[in-house]
C-alpha cells in the first residue's frame, strides 16, 4: 500500500523501508555484507569477527507466519515518509534522531551481515520492518546508551517538514521487559495539523534496538494513529529467541 502527502493532507500506511534508489529487498543481504562475513579470527584483545554468517542472519527474521492475521509480506515505500520525517530541527541530538529514523539507520553500518523484512497491517494502516545484524557488542551498546538520553534531551521539539509545515515531535522512553542482553525501545510520536480548523494527526512510531551478545536487532513499528496493540513485545520476544537459537546452532557447528 502506497500513501501520498499532498496538501499537506497525510493518508495511509507507515513505510518503514527508507525512500532511496536502490533500496533492496526484504531479506536481502548487501555484496559488502556478503564480503564481511567471513573475516580471519582477531589477535587476543581486539573485537572478534561477526558470529553470524549470511544464512544465519537470514535464518534469524521474523515473518508474517510469527505474527498472524493480518499481518503479511509487504515491500512498499510509502511516498509520505519524505513529508513527515525528512525535517529539520535547531537541536543537534533531536537532528540525528529525526536523520536516522529517515534513513532507517539507527546502528550505523554494521559489522558483517544484515538482514531484513517488511511486514504490513492493512487492517490498522501500519507497517514494521525488522532486521538483524552481525555487529560487535560496544558498537550497539554506544547506540544504546545514546537512545537513552533522547526522552530528556528531545522529550518534545519542534521540527519543520518538507511537506507537511511544522510538527510537534515528542519522544518517550519504551519499557522493554528483560529482551537479549541489552536494550532500549522509544515511542515516537509526530504531530502536524493541515490547517487551522482541521483536527491534528499523529504518525507514531514504535523504536527499539536489542543487543543479543554481539548482534543487534533494529524493530520500527508504526502508523498514522494508534499503533496495534503489544506488537513491538510480540515481535522482540520471537525474534530473540530465534536469533539466540541461530547464534547457539552456529557455535555448535563451527
Amino acid at each position: 500500500m502506497r500513501v501520498t502527502v499532498s496538501g499537506l493532507a497525510v493518508v495511509g500506511l507507515l513505510a518503514v523501508s527508507a525512500c532511496t534508489a536502490g533500496t533492496s529487498p526484504p531479506g536481502a543481504v548487501s555484496d559488502s555484507a556478503r564480503a564481511a562475513a567471513e573475516r580471519p579470527a582477531a589477535s587476543p584483545g581486539a573485537p572478534g569477527p561477526p558470529v553470524l554468517t549470511v544464512d544465519q542472519a537470514q535464518a534469524a527474521l521474523i515473518g508474517e507466519a510469527d505474527l498472524g492475521v493480518p499481518w503479511t509480506a509487504g515491500d512498499a515505500t510509502a511516498t509520505w515518509h519524505d513529508g513527515l520525517l525528512k525535517a529539520t530541527t535547531g537541536q543537534p541530538d533531536c537532528q540525528r534522531l529525526l536523520d536516522a529514523l529517515y534513513a532507517e539507520d539507527l546502528v550505523g553500518a554494521p559489522a558483517g551481515p544484515q538482514a531484513g523484512v517488511v511486514l504490513d497491517d492493512g487492517d490498522d494502516a501500519a507497517q514494521l520492518r525488522y532486521q538483524v545484524d552481525a555487529s560487535h557488542a560496544a558498537d550497539v551498546d554506544r547506540t544504546l546508551a545514546w537512545l537513552r538520553t533522547l526522552p530528556g534531551t528531545c522529550g518534545r521539539f519542534t521540527a519543520q517538514t518538507t511537506a507537511a509545515g511544522a510538527e510537534l515531535v515528542q519522544v518517550a522512553d519504551s519499557r522493554l521487559s528483560g529482551l537479549g542482553d541489552a536494550r532500549q525501545g522509544l515511542r515516537v510520536a509526530l504531530t502536524w495539523q493541515a490547517s487551522a480548523d482541521a483536527d491534528p494527526s499523529t504518525l507514531t512510531l514504535d523504536v527499539a534496538v536489542v543487543r543479543v551478545g554481539d548482534d543487534a536487532i533494529v524493530l520500527t513499528t508504526g502508523a498514522l494513529g494508534t499503533l496495534p496493540a503489544d506488537t513491538t513485545e510480540q515481535v522482540l520476544h520471537i525474534g530473540v529467541q530465534r536469533l539466540a537459537q541461530v547464534r547457539e546452532k552456529g557455535r555448535a557447528q563451527a
